[in-house]
């Protein structure tokens, strides 16, 4: 009990303080981006794991590669296991030249049932404009394994996707704008606040002691390069990410019913307000009894449900929670009243329904 009062006591601490975060963590710059790219593959080398003959797109793959190596074999009497077809992924980043190797993520579309020990074919790898940016191969390594016998089997993590580091060379540079030749930066902010966004404006001005950042909008600035950092852009972004700010954030309350898991802002607030909370459990049990007619009656035998309900209702526990109660205080309050994940949730609500919860509520 003293070791859980001691952690409450220790949240409460940590959630009260304010922490200041790199502008770099929280900011974006336009035009620097990266893009997906996406192939389809085939994996072989598999020990009787690959794709089965249903998978008519497999058999038809291997067909057409062996015809490029001038193997002509009928479709029919292709009878594989030992290879699968794949998608392969995979993120190509901003400014990345050619030559240069990026990973890639390879996953089964057919019924396969394990990439392990299996390599990768030569498979291109197209951008949304359908151009081939890079060249995956290689050995796919899925970080387990799988093992079966006649009656059991073992497997560790999942053995139908996996990864290939620096399994891919970029053959095609994606067109950027030199950030050098730039005399305005566009910020992109990946908060959402006011009162943030002004804050990043105040301290890059102050920084560069000029009026060269202005907040265009809720999550966008403009930064005017400063004449001392003429064809020197790169060096003002790293010199400007590594600002520090408090960031601010609007009073939320995040639910999600399916697992049970409630996040409070620290700056949800509480109206005063009196809280009530009891459990009410109903337990019905049934027993069938089977009865029988007597011997050469002309009775059939039967079977009776006996059900028993029985109802218990927990007294419900009273607290007050004064106006302007905090985060800290709400917690209390709560635990208090015993309340477990799937009772906050309600109280919350209720709490929300009766406008006394001064924030957002969010129910995922």
């Amino acid at each position: 009990m003293k070791r859980a009062i001691l952690m409450m006591i220790i949240f409460l601490i940590i959630t009260n303080q304010a922490f200041a975060v790199r502008l770099k963590d929280i900011m974006d710059i336009e035009g620097v981006r990266g893009n997906y790219l996406v192939g389809y593959g085939l994996v072989v080398g598999l020990k009787q794991t690959g794709d089965g003959d249903q998978t008519k797109f497999t058999v038809q793959s291997i067909v057409n590669m062996l015809e490029r190596f001038g193997i002509v074999v009928p479709k029919a009497q292709v009878k594989l296991k030992n290879v699968a077809a794949v998608m392969v992924t995979a993120y190509l980043p901003p400014y990345v030249k050619p030559g240069q190797k990026i990973d890639v993520e390879v996953s089964t579309i057919g019924d396969a049932k394990s990439l392990q020990g299996g390599t990768l074919l030569m498979t291109p790898l197209r951008g949304p404009d359908g151009k081939v940016y890079a060249i995956a191969q290689g050995p796919v390594s899925i970080g387990g394994f799988g093992a079966r016998g006649a009656g059991a089997q073992a497997q560790v993590n999942h053995l139908t996707a996996g990864k290939i580091p620096n399994g891919a060379i970029v053959e095609r540079e994606v067109p950027m704008e030199n950030l050098n030749n730039l005399n305005v930066i566009n910020i992109s902010l990946r908060t959402d606040d006011f009162t943030t966004t002004s804050q990043i404006v105040d301290t890059i001005n102050s920084y560069l002691r000029g009026n060269y950042a202005k907040a265009l909008d809720l999550r966008n600035i403009a930064l005017r390069v400063p004449p001392a950092y003429k064809n020197k852009v790169v060096q003002l972004l790293g010199e400007i990410g590594d600002l520090e700010v408090i960031p601010d954030s609007p009073a939320k309350v995040v639910i999600d019913e399916k697992t049970g898991t409630v996040i409070i802002g620290e700056n949800v607030r509480i109206s005063k307000v009196a809280v009530a909370h009891g459990n009410l459990s109903v337990e019905i049990k049934e027993t069938p009894e089977v009865y029988q007619p007597y011997p050469l009656s002309p009775g059939q035998t039967a079977i009776v449900p006996r059900t028993q309900i029985k109802a218990k209702e927990q007294k419900a526990k009273l607290v007050i929670l004064e106006e302007g109660a905090t985060l800290g205080e709400l917690v209390r309050a709560l635990n208090a009243v015993g309340a477990t994940a799937r009772d906050l949730i309600a109280i919350l609500q209720a709490l929300k329904a009766a406008g006394a919860l001064h924030a957002e509520l969010i129910i995922i």
